[in-house]
């Protein structure tokens, strides 16, 4: 291994117990908030080490020491792999890392030693805390390996892809927030839908007696909502891209608005019935209606080829 490797390897494991701290700070104050401080620790060692009680200092400590312990493995190993391929480890790779690595290390790892510890943990704070923790990394390595390119937002422009679709995510967002606070505040019950989704993501709410109406609650669906429409917004765009190159993919924009549906509905119903008796299924489908013609008008809005190919081709078609 080279000297530069051999630093990026220590730099990486200093990231790693960096990464682990904010997991161990994010559930620590969850805990406290709950009013069970370090239950978290205990619970999942207790399970993992086969101990007859979860309570023990003994039993958060062993977990301690192995949490920190992986993390600082899996700082180490990615520093070295960055260094190897010249990536740039910003902000945007660490939600990547975040959302789609940790947590991957995380429930392959559950389910190796424990199917018991999967439920341990509701999903949401495991998703919130790995992605904290990706971001924490990489901006480590990003400074601690002297990269002097872009970490912040300053990297989308060489990503215009992503760039774009986020902003049409981020119009679609809006425009299903809007329909949505409106119809609430019709119904005299402001913020009703966040709240009853927020309810049954986060908190595993099972009828309308169990939404809470608590700011953290509605803030916290509202981030999910971003995070959802920023995903969708790069596909859309992508989509449009598609359509410029090649008139027939206009059918995948169609088989995607179809897609679309098909996910959100049974995505509802898994959630629960009592969520559709709260958020009828007319109010669903406009909100999405609005979102694709939202997302539809700023994505012609500046792409005025695509704009004058879909004229021309509607003119062409008519008999």
């Amino acid at each position: 291994m080279k000297p530069s490797q051999q630093s990026a390897v220590v730099h990486g494991v200093v990231g790693g117990l960096l990464a682990g701290a904010v997991v161990a700070a994010w559930f620590l104050a969850v805990d406290v908030l709950a009013g069970t401080p370090l239950e978290t620790p205990a619970r999942l060692g207790a399970t993992l080490f086969d101990r007859p009680s979860a309570a023990t200092g003994s039993t958060v400590a062993l977990y301690t020491l192995l949490h920190f312990g992986v993390f600082a493995i899996v700082g180490g190993v990615t520093a070295w792999l960055l260094s190897v391929t010249g990536v740039n480890p910003g902000i945007l790779l660490g939600v990547f890392f975040g959302i789609c690595v940790l947590n991957g290390i995380h429930y392959v790892g559950l389910l190796l030693t424990s199917r018991e510890l999967l439920t341990v943990l509701p999903w949401p704070h495991v998703v919130g805390a790995n992605l904290a923790a990706g971001i924490a990394l990489m901006s480590f390595l990003h400074h601690a390996l002297g990269d002097d390119r872009p970490v912040g937002l300053g990297v989308l422009r060489y990503h215009p892809l992503i760039a774009e679709g986020l902003r049409v995510g981020l119009v679609g967002a809006v425009a299903v927030a809007a329909w949505f606070f409106l119809v609430d505040i019709v119904l005299g019950a402001p913020f009703r839908t966040p709240a009853a989704l927020g309810s049954a993501l986060l908190l595993g709410a099972s009828s309308p007696e169990q939404v809470s109406m608590a700011p953290a609650v509605i803030t916290g669906y509202t981030i999910l909502h971003l995070i959802t429409f920023a995903g969708i917004g790069i596909a859309f765009v992508a989509v449009a891209r598609g359509i410029e190159r090649l008139p027939s993919f206009a059918y995948l924009a169609l088989l995607g608005a179809i897609l679309l549906e098909a996910v959100t509905l049974p995505t509802l119903i898994v959630l629960g019935q009592w969520v559709l008796g709260m958020v009828s299924l007319w109010e669903i489908g406009l909100a999405n209606v609005i979102a694709v013609a939202a997302m539809v008008w700023w994505v012609l809005r500046a792409h005025p080829a695509l704009r004058e190919q879909l004229r021309t081709e509607g003119l062409a078609s008519t008999p």
